[in-house]
């Protein structure tokens, strides 16, 4: 497994997904994209590393992801006046994406 290569490949997910519902902010979504990513990267690898050889479920591997979700700061849709709840959402659906996809391509 890249790690390298996986964390651009979410990267691009992720600012696809961004991009569907707050195209406006595309750079600065990107930003918090990328810096969450950079903050759990090594968790990321590690995680992936052990979902490829079976040590954890795809549950298991959601529930991990899940408890990084403080880290997930989107400052600028929160500058931007999104509510709450919305960001809330908005994290969600960040976190079901980067499990699809780790999924898709180790499993």
């Amino acid at each position: 497994m890249d790690i390298d290569a996986l964390i651009k490949l979410l990267k691009d997910e992720l600012v696809s997904v961004l991009g569907e519902s707050y195209s406006d902010y595309k750079k600065e979504t990107k930003e918090d994209v990328e810096s969450f990513l950079t903050l759990s990267k090594v968790k990321l690898e590690r995680w992936t590393g052990l979902l490829q050889s079976g040590e954890l479920t795809p549950d298991d591997y959601e529930w991990l992801l899940k408890s990084q979700k403080d880290l997930l700061v989107l400052n600028a849709l929160y500058q931007a006046g999104v509510s709450k709840l919305r960001l809330g959402h908005l994290k969600n659906k960040i976190i079901k994406t980067i499990v699809n996809t780790v999924i898709t391509v180790v499993i």
